[in-house]
């Protein structure tokens, strides 16, 4: 049997991803990778970092057709590379969660912008649903988290309720990885529970729209919301136009979904007792349930996950970002960057900073801006050092809710090439961390969903365990172990950096 080859795609905050994999008797291999920022390659839209710039630091939005164009430049590179597509079976990707794009009845947009997830601006949207719902504990329940500013429910009860007339003249709301695969397709693509499930408005439990929370967030609502269907659907067949351009047969288009549920395969979390931390533009930490655990404290959230189970996940806005923040501050690159770090040691002295550089999701902190214990701004090395050191506690403390003590954690995103920085994470979570050879989970994670999704659909299923074998089992080599001394040392700290986070958000703690 000649080998079969399947492309994933990951379009991300600040990028296009591709990455195509060969699968030769049920063994995978990487054929071709390709990324794209959209600040260089679509330089005519704007963005900064993919976002449009904003009066309103609680408002953040994108183009949908900065999207779109990516795609094209993505397919025609890859249709320009001299790899042989004749064997192409399936398609499939995954997108930035909670973005949503507006088309009117001739599928153009009926509003020029999407939000995405950074956006804060729908606190009172937020209140409004909740309370139509009875409350948080109930809407967690049933939705898997309580309401969030950045989630497409309040984002859609904004836009109905300040631009009533667009509103009225939108036929199909559709979110990022839905909108993509709609291109792919030219059709319109339904969206599956992984990515629905980061809405406020699909039932964790029935896999389908919620009436109570659709009939909540705005008039209309259920006609304008795609169908719901099993992560592994085909969707249709790569449309004409895009099988000339790449010369390759009508390959299978396999559901998209959202990026955090496509790194649950991208980093073979298949299996309840792992955990994955992904350290990209945002920072999260994720984990496989069979079951739904909800979060009663409300910081973190539950997904739906391509293997029909679930994920429980906390998401951290100040990432990658914040990272870049405090290396610009001081003019290093990531080589320096690595130094500084490197040259203090673990537990910086007590020294603490919360790097709420932008607006907080973990914790909610509405109001941006970095707050430092017995930290001088000026120094250089102690705020290199403070920045990862907060990040990861956070990222400890915040995810006990998800009942999981891992003794290794797979790391991925793109500051999990950074060993220092995986050094402070084995430090503070006291388990082994391990490297993918593949970077970006979610990319890879949609390709080897095309690849399971074309087995099932061919009668031939193959099953998770095989399906992410390969590529998704984190390299066995170079393991980052913590340190018996470091490990003691964030025991420690990590309760007073919790003390002082709850002393600020009570206006109790005052900044250095």
């Amino acid at each position: 049997m000649a080998p079969n080859v399947y492309l994933g795609l990951d379009s991300s905050t600040q990028g296009l991803a591709a990455v195509l994999i060969r699968v030769d008797a049920g063994r995978a291999e990487v054929l071709w990778q390709h990324d794209l920022e959209f600040d260089r390659a679509c330089p005519e839209f704007g963005t900064i970092h993919g976002v449009l710039a904003s009066t309103d630091r609680h408002v953040k939005v994108s183009n949908p057709r900065m999207w779109v164009q990516a795609l094209d430049q993505m397919l025609t590179t890859l249709g320009q590379s001299g790899v042989d597509l004749s064997s192409l079976r399936a398609i499939s990707g995954s997108a930035q969660q909670h973005g949503s794009v507006y088309l009117d009845d001739r599928s153009e947009l009926s509003r020029p912008v999407a939000p995405i997830w950074m956006d804060s601006s729908t606190s009172e949207e937020c209140a409004e649903i909740t309370q139509a719902l009875g409350g948080s504990a109930v809407l967690a329940q049933r939705t898997g988290s309580r309401a969030f500013e950045r989630f497409t429910g309040p984002q859609i009860r904004k836009f109905s309720k300040l631009e009533p007339a667009a509103y009225g003249n939108t036929s199909r709301i559709h979110l990022v990885s839905s909108y993509l695969a709609s291109q792919l397709i030219d059709g319109d693509a339904p969206l599956e529970p992984g990515d629905a499930s980061g809405m406020n408005l699909m039932d964790l439990k029935t896999r389908d729209w919620w009436p109570a929370a659709v009939a909540a967030t705005a008039p209309g609502l259920a006609s304008r919301l795609p169908r719901i269907v099993p992560s592994h659907s085909v969707i249709g067949t790569l449309a004409p136009r895009w099988q000339a351009r790449l010369s390759c047969p009508p390959a299978r288009v396999i559901a998209w979904t959202g990026d955090n549920s496509s790194s649950v395969i991208g980093t073979g979390l298949v299996e309840e007792g792992r955990v994955a931390v992904s350290l990209g533009t945002s920072d999260t930490i994720f984990s496989l349930m069979h079951e739904p655990r909800v979060d009663t404290g409300g910081a973190g959230y539950v997904f739906g996950a391509p293997t029909g189970d679930y994920m429980g996940i906390t998401v951290f806005k100040n990432g990658s970002l914040a990272r870049e923040r405090v290396r610009d501050a001081y003019g290093l690159d990531w080589d320096g960057f690595s130094v500084a770090l490197r040259s203090t040691p673990p537990g910086n002295h007590g020294r603490l900073m919360f790097p709420w550089f932008e607006p907080e999701i973990t914790p909610h902190v509405p109001g941006a801006g970095v707050r430092r214990v017995d930290l001088d701004p000026g120094d250089m090395p102690g705020n290199v050092r403070a920045v990862v050191e907060g990040q990861m506690m956070a990222l400890a403390n915040y995810s006990q809710w998800m009942g999981v003590h891992a003794q290794v954690i797979h790391a991925t995103g793109g500051a999990a090439i950074n060993r220092d920085i995986l050094q402070v994470m084995a430090d503070v979570f006291d388990a082994e961390v391990a490297q993918f050879e593949v970077g970006n989970a979610a990319c890879l994670g949609a390709a080897l969903r095309a690849w399971h999704g074309d087995a099932l659909a061919a009668g031939t299923p193959v099953s998770w365990a095989d399906v992410t074998r390969d590529l998704a089992t984190p390299t066995s080599v170079g393991r980052i172990t913590p340190g018996r001394e470091a490990a003691r040392v964030y025991a420690q700290l990590r309760r007073r950096y919790a003390e002082a986070s709850v002393q600020f958000l009570r206006g109790t703690h005052d900044d250095d």
